[in-house]
C-alpha cells in the first residue's frame, strides 16, 4: 500500500513539474536557415517560401496541448523588401499542418541590418530583429523576440557563418534561450552549392537543459536555381533525443525586378562574390530572372 501511495505522489508530482514547466517552442520551425547578411537590394520585393516537414519527429508535446512535430509541415510565406543597401525589412505567416488541420500561428515582422554589399565581402556581418505574435499550439508566450546576430568569412570556394541567435518569450512562461545556427558551403558552380548546417537550442540562457533534453540537428544542404527559383534542399538528423530524428526542409525564392532597374549591373554585381546562392534574400537582382550568387 505504501509502495502505491508513493508510486501515485512521484506521478502527480511529475504531472505538476510538466504542468510548470517553462515555455518551450515546437520542435519543427516554420523557418530553418542560415542568415548570411544578405538583403533585397534598396526598391526591391522578394518572396520566399519555406516548407519543412517531419517524417520522424518527437512524438510527445513541448508542453500540454502544444503541437507535436512528429508528422507534421511546418512553413511560412516570406515577404520582404529592400529599403537601404543595410536594412531590410519583412513579413512572415507562420503555419503548420498536423493530422489534416491546418494550424496558423498568426504572424512575424522582422527588421534586418547587415554591411552594405555583403555579397561582396570577405568578412561580413549584420544582425537581424524579430517580433512574433503566436498562438497556443506554438507557445505558450503571447509573444516573442528573435535577436540574431550574423558573423561570416568566405572565399572563393568557401563560406562559415555564425547564427548566435537568442529567443526571448515574454510573460508568465517567458525566458532567454540559446539557439545558435552555423553553415560550411563548398562551391561547385555558379549556382551550386553544398554544405552543412547545424541548428541547435540549448535551452534557457544561465540555465542550459542536461544534453538528452537539448536541440541538436545536423543537415546536409545544397543550394541550385530551378528556373527563375533559387532553391534550397536539406535532410536534418537529429543527435538528442530531444530532437526530431528527421527533417526535410526546402525553400523556394524569387526577386522581383526593381523598377528602373540596371539588369546588366545587377548581374555583374551578383557574379562579383561567391556566397551562398540560397541567401536570406536575394539582393542585387533586377532582371526578370533572379541570380542568388551573393
Amino acid at each position: 500500500m505504501k509502495h502505491l501511495r508513493r508510486s501515485r505522489l512521484l506521478g502527480l508530482l511529475a504531472a505538476a513539474a510538466f504542468a510548470v514547466a517553462p515555455d518551450r517552442p515546437a520542435n519543427a520551425t516554420d523557418e530553418i536557415q542560415v542568415y548570411n547578411a544578405g538583403i533585397a537590394a534598396p526598391g526591391q520585393f522578394t518572396i520566399q517560401q519555406h516548407l519543412n516537414y517531419v517524417p520522424l519527429g518527437v512524438k510527445d508535446p513541448p508542453f500540454p496541448g502544444g503541437l507535436i512535430s512528429n508528422n507534421s509541415i511546418n512553413g511560412t510565406p516570406e515577404f520582404a523588401y529592400g529599403v537601404t543597401d543595410w536594412w531590410e525589412v519583412g513579413l512572415y505567416l507562420p503555419f503548420a499542418i498536423k493530422d489534416q488541420q491546418f494550424l496558423s500561428d498568426s504572424f512575424k515582422l522582422r527588421t534586418l541590418f547587415v554591411s552594405p554589399n555583403a555579397e561582396q565581402r570577405n568578412f561580413f556581418y549584420g544582425v537581424n530583429f524579430e517580433f512574433s505574435n503566436t498562438t497556443p499550439k506554438f507557445s505558450q508566450a503571447r509573444f516573442g523576440l528573435e535577436i540574431r546576430p550574423i558573423i561570416g568569412v568566405r572565399n572563393a570556394d568557401w563560406e562559415f557563418i555564425v547564427n548566435p541567435i537568442v529567443d526571448v518569450s515574454f510573460g508568465k512562461y517567458g525566458e532567454a534561450d540559446f539557439t545558435p545556427a552555423a553553415r560550411l558551403a563548398r562551391k561547385l558552380g555558379p549556382d551550386l552549392f553544398v554544405g552543412l548546417e547545424y541548428y541547435a537550442d540549448f535551452g534557457e540562457i544561465g540555465n542550459f537543459a542536461k544534453l538528452p533534453d537539448q536541440q541538436h540537428t545536423l543537415f546536409a544542404v545544397t543550394d541550385f536555381k530551378l528556373g527563375v527559383f533559387d532553391v534550397n534542399f536539406g535532410v536534418g538528423y537529429g543527435l538528442t533525443p530531444a530532437s526530431d530524428r528527421w527533417v526535410v526542409k526546402t525553400i523556394w525564392g524569387y526577386a522581383f525586378p526593381v523598377p528602373g532597374g540596371n539588369s546588366a549591373a545587377s548581374e555583374a554585381a551578383a557574379h562579383a562574390g561567391p556566397v551562398n546562392p540560397m541567401s536570406h534574400a536575394s539582393a542585387h537582382n533586377t532582371d526578370a530572372t533572379p541570380w542568388l550568387v551573393r
